[in-house]
């Protein structure tokens, strides 16, 4: 079952609504504990109606046929101007096609961390400790992900960044990653189609350089490289059980 109502977030669209969205697992106990992934673009996770290109990642299905016991909370992106690369990217950049990009990352998470999470655990059956907090992405999405994981860990010691952008800090690894406090039980998921190298240059070199780097540093890392897979929801959906997977969501049915 997926739960939608309107939120703002005013320290980034003052009082602009967008979507927040809340799946509950097949058989949810109002009295149980339930571990949560935080997702980001939650309008393109459960519904194609809904979602941007007509194609959702149909995570309620698949989560509903596994009965796999999870809350999923995520809120739809800033869909005005370059607002969703804006409120996705850590890292103030420049790009051919939207311009400069100026970093506005750091405030969603805030905002997520300090705001939302607090009212899920409020809310809904949670546990709201670290070991039971995981996040997840894709595209910039996925860049989040891996900016929750090494800015944000002492709320989530798990993630799933796939197809992340890194190519937005230039053809080198993300300098917070090693900045960040990692720790060595983190355990990511990260993966990339085999057709999306070719759209950013150094793509390929840098998402393995960020795997290998953090190996060496200790988190526990799971990585693929998607044969024919490509940039969009279709082909992120195939992702879906193996990330759940990875990270301890395992079915029960």
């Amino acid at each position: 079952m997926v739960e939608s109502w309107n939120i703002t977030i005013p320290s980034l669209t003052k009082r602009k609504e967008r979507k927040a969205y809340v799946y509950l697992p097949v058989d949810y106990d109002e009295n149980g504990g339930y571990p949560v992934m935080y997702m980001f673009d939650g309008h393109n996770l459960f519904d194609d109606s809904e979602a941007t290109f007509g194609r959702s990642w149909r995570l309620a299905d698949y989560l509903d046929y596994t009965r796999t016991q999870i809350i999923i909370a995520a809120v739809e992106c800033n869909g005005a101007g370059n607002g969703r690369l804006e409120e996705y990217t850590p890292i103030s950049f420049k790009d051919d096609e939207f311009g400069y990009i100026k970093s506005r990352g750091k405030k969603y998470m805030d905002w997520l961390v300090k705001k939302f999470k607090p009212f899920i655990d409020e809310n809904f059956a949670t546990l709201p400790d670290r070991a039971n907090t995981a996040i997840a992405g894709s595209s910039m999405g996925g860049l989040m992900t891996l900016f929750a994981l090494s800015k944000y860990g002492k709320y989530f010691s798990r993630g799933a960044a796939l197809s992340p952008s890194l190519w937005v800090s230039g053809g080198e690894m993300p300098a917070f990653l090693k900045d960040g406090k990692l720790g060595k039980d983190t355990l990511l998921y990260t993966d990339y189609g085999s057709e999306e190298f070719s759209n950013h240059p150094a793509q390929r070199k840098v998402f393995a350089q960020t795997c290998a780097y953090l190996i060496e540093r200790g988190v526990n890392v799971a990585a693929r490289v998607v044969k024919g897979g490509t940039h969009c929801e279709a082909s992120w959906e195939k992702s879906v059980p193996y990330f759940m997977n990875v990270l301890g969501f395992e079915p029960q049915n």
